[in-house]
């Protein structure tokens, strides 16, 4: 599925299908911007304010939708939802994905986008992304991991390396803080498994368990 694109007047936004895991929410919070199931265009940018756009784009979890400004807007008038954050957050979502909010990279390539959502039941068939398989699947998963103490780190923001192993965890090397979905701090790490099997013990942390359950993935 091509990555769609809609210019308005000041912003255009992006749309990824693929990763895409919560449209409805989109939908229902901004109506006059997503008009899904009709004929032609559906996303309409000048809809609604344009700092109310570039909100939406830095609300999406799983990076489905960016926004950038046009010529028209200066960045002082408009920020843009492609900019990395000041502190890497992985989210641990309750029965769901890892959300990611960094400057990505995935395999050691920049990513456009500085927001993922990232598979962690085993189930998606757009690994290392999230694709809602979790739902149907059944995916029992805390979103609120055992607290770890960790020295803080130095540096909080700055390129993280999402390297899905073979048959194996999600290793992620960078500078991170690991949230649970209340929004505690649980950990800070610079490099970390992640499980990705959806068997672990020890989620969302890998403890081998992708062995004994004979997990495959690239």
């Amino acid at each position: 599925m091509a990555v769609e694109v809609a210019k308005g007047q000041f912003v255009t936004i992006h749309f990824d299908g693929k990763r895409c895991i919560h449209a409805r929410n989109c939908v229902l919070s901004h109506p006059e911007v997503f008009v899904p199931n009709v004929q032609g265009a559906w996303i309409h940018p000048d809809a609604a304010p344009a700092d109310e756009v570039i909100r939406i784009g830095e609300n999406c979890p799983s990076g489905a939708i960016s926004v950038t400004r046009n010529a028209k807007a200066t960045a002082q008038e408009l920020p843009s939802s492609d900019l990395p954050p000041v502190v890497n957050l992985l989210r641990v979502r309750e029965n769901g994905p890892l959300a990611i909010d960094a400057e990505l990279l995935i395999r050691g390539e920049p990513q456009a986008i500085p927001r993922a959502t990232l598979c962690r039941c085993g189930l998606s068939q757009n690994k290392p992304f999230c694709d809602n398989s979790h739902v149907a699947g059944n995916f029992q998963a805390t979103g609120e991991p055992a607290p770890k103490d960790a020295p803080a780190l130095e540096v909080r923001n700055g390129p993280v390396d999402v390297q899905p192993l073979k048959d194996g965890p999600l290793k992620i090397v960078g500078n991170l803080e690991v949230v649970s979905g209340t929004g505690h701090t649980i950990n800070k790490v610079r490099q970390a498994f992640f499980c990705r099997c959806g068997h672990s013990k020890n989620k969302p942390y890998c403890d081998g368990s992708h062995k004994a359950a004979g997990f495959e993935a690239e």
